[in-house]
């Protein structure tokens, strides 16, 4: 059955996939999800033809788990970097039986000392290896050798960088979201005949209607053949914000929306390009909080499992579901526009072109939605670039906000939680001085605990009359006890005698010392780990400390010589009978 409940039909008895690899041996096909085709033509690689051809049957076996073309492309550069690289050796191989360890030896510190070489060196081995000519032998070991993992190119915001960041998207997209606020309501009260017919406001309106309908406000063509916005005192200029700006979000608008997005969500930026506009579900016992279920698309996830759904509710203005019902608000007319030019679509980030024909002529993304009408949707690389040297940013802020949204939150965010150890948090410079503090204080509890553990007395080689006797240890002074009484004296039991400053043992205590740890030792198999630990666990570890102190030979020597008394005390110690 198909996720809808559609019973799945075979596909015909003539039906045949399409062989990735042409029939030429040398060009490779890749169709992206989306159904596009994009070819690759080994012809271009400097190298001998057999080597094009090994290399075009390995690209073309690996390419069959590819849904994506921007995985093709990537996995290409790094295959033309490898057959450039062959091609300036002093004797290029044949074909890749002719690549030898002193050719990988040099490949590989070519690329190991950068992160991007390491990306390369990567991809190169993982389509090297499916080769029968790798399978064993000494080239095969020096192209499996490991290297340092790449350290990642990226880190989280500072506080005051992810603020600069924040506030430069909230400033742009809160003026956007005002403005076609504002808009809305009059286009509402237009519809809705509730204006005074021919006022300024309703004239506004109707042209409003027409932008809502068409994309566009009214224009006329001049005799030059330059387009003239109608009305243009009316709308008080011909500027985007002043014509389809009141009812659409620019791109660069839709770029600071996914900037608090990603803020917010640590939503990759690949999941803007074809994110389902989110719908609502019950609150429970909530009557003014709404319910947003979003569709995230995990692209790298794996098939079956390339996407999630995320609840977010809007409860109050600071709380998370807010956004989106801002960015529902901020794109309705696109989305409205876009289901009437093409029904069916429903995609969120949706936003006005400037140039619609030269802008739909121009895409060549074979990954990201195409146009429809005057209409953009999701966030392109570019955008990305463009919208950071706007503010002065300096490079795309998606990857650092991702990362610094995912550090702070200290959760996976549509990863597992190895990458979000590996990948994200361990790496990260500031989480790595922010844990500083807390590796010193748990390093420190550690010692405390550790200290608290041993024995803590002092060995002696007889008994000194001055000392007090007790059960476990001769006492030297219980008036200066760690536990002290409110009348003066020590409230300790026997068992913490060991841990006790002015304890003193000698070889008379021994037999009964050791005993006693071997009762405790056979507590651990008829109590459970918790109790053990809780009870016993501390007593143990002094007793092991101690033995280890008077030496293993003489403990079990002592052990022999345990009489009758002793094993009655240690009896009455281990029920708790005896109190100090």
């Amino acid at each position: 059955m198909s996720r809808r409940g559609k019973r799945a039909e075979l596909p015909p008895a003539d039906h045949r996939t399409e062989q990735p690899l042409g029939p030429d041996g040398l060009v490779v096909k890749v169709v992206n999800k989306a159904g596009y085709t994009k070819e690759f033509d080994f012809t271009a690689l400097p190298v001998p033809e057999p080597m094009r051809r090994s290399l075009a049957r390995l690209y073309a076996a690996q390419s069959r788990a590819w849904t994506s073309h921007e995985t093709a492309k990537t996995c290409w550069s790094r295959v033309m970097t490898f057959a450039t690289f062959l091609s300036e050796l002093e004797s290029t191989p044949e074909d890749l039986d002719g690549v030898t360890v002193a050719v990988l030896k040099r490949w590989r510190a070519r690329h190991v000392s950068t992160v991007t070489g390491k990306a390369v060196l990567s991809t190169v081995r993982l389509l090297l290896q499916q080769d029968p000519r790798f399978a064993s032998g000494p080239v095969t070991e020096e192209l499996l050798r490991r290297f340092p993992a790449a350290k990642p190119s990226k880190q989280s915001y500072e506080g005051d960088e992810r603020k600069r960041v924040v506030l430069a998207a909230q400033r742009q997209f809160r003026a956007a979201w005002l403005r076609i606020s504002e808009n809305t309501r009059l286009l509402r009260a237009w519809r809705a005949a509730e204006l005074e017919e021919d006022s300024r406001d309703w004239r506004l309106g109707e042209v409003l209607d027409y932008l809502a309908r068409t994309g566009d406000v009214p224009r006329s063509i001049l005799p030059s053949g330059q387009p003239h916005v109608d009305h243009r005192n009316l709308l008080g200029g011909a500027g985007p914000e002043q014509t389809w700006g009141r009812l659409f979000l620019s791109r660069e608008e839709l770029t600071a929306l996914a900037v608090l997005l990603t803020d917010r969500f640590a939503w990759n930026l690949k999941v803007y390009d074809r994110m389902s506009a989110p719908t609502t579900g019950p609150s429970v016992g909530e009557k003014t909080a709404i319910t947003y279920q979003v569709q995230v698309e995990k692209h790298r996830a794996g098939r079956g499992r390339w996407f999630s759904t995320e609840n977010i509710t809007d409860l109050s203005a600071d709380s998370p579901g807010r956004l989106i019902t801002q960015a529902l608000a901020a794109t309705a007319h696109g989305r409205d526009l876009a289901a009437r030019l093409a029904p069916g679509t429903d995609l969120l980030m949706v936003s006005r072109l400037y140039a619609p024909a030269r802008a739909a002529h121009r895409h060549q993304d074979t990954e990201r939605p195409r146009p429809v009408g005057p209409l953009s949707f999701g966030i392109a690389y570019n955008d990305a670039q463009r919208w950071s040297k706007a503010h002065g940013l300096g490079g795309s802020p998606f990857q650092r906000t991702r990362r610094t949204t995912v550090t702070r939150e200290g959760a996976p965010r549509q990863h597992s939680q190895s990458t979000n150890e590996r990948v994200y948090v361990l790496p990260d410079e500031h989480v790595q001085r922010a844990s500083r503090s807390v590796f010193a204080d748990g390093a420190e509890e550690a010692l405390k605990q550790a200290e608290a553990a041993v024995f803590g007395g002092h060995l002696a080689d007889a008994p000194d009359p001055a000392h007090e006797q007790t059960v476990t240890a001769d006492c030297e002074d219980e008036t200066t006890s760690p536990w002290p009484t409110p009348e003066g004296g020590c409230g300790a039991d026997f068992m913490l005698c060991l841990a006790c400053k002015n304890a003193y043992i000698h070889p008379g205590h021994h037999p009964r010392l050791a005993l006693l740890h071997r009762q405790l030792e056979s507590l651990r198999s008829v109590l459970d780990d918790g109790a053990w630990n809780e009870q016993w666990q501390d007593h143990s570890l002094r007793l092991e400390d101690l033995r280890d102190k008077v030496g293993d030979a003489v403990w079990d020597a002592a052990l022999a010589r345990a009489d009758s008394d002793d094993h009655a005390l240690v009896h009455l110690l281990v029920k708790g009978d005896l109190a100090p």
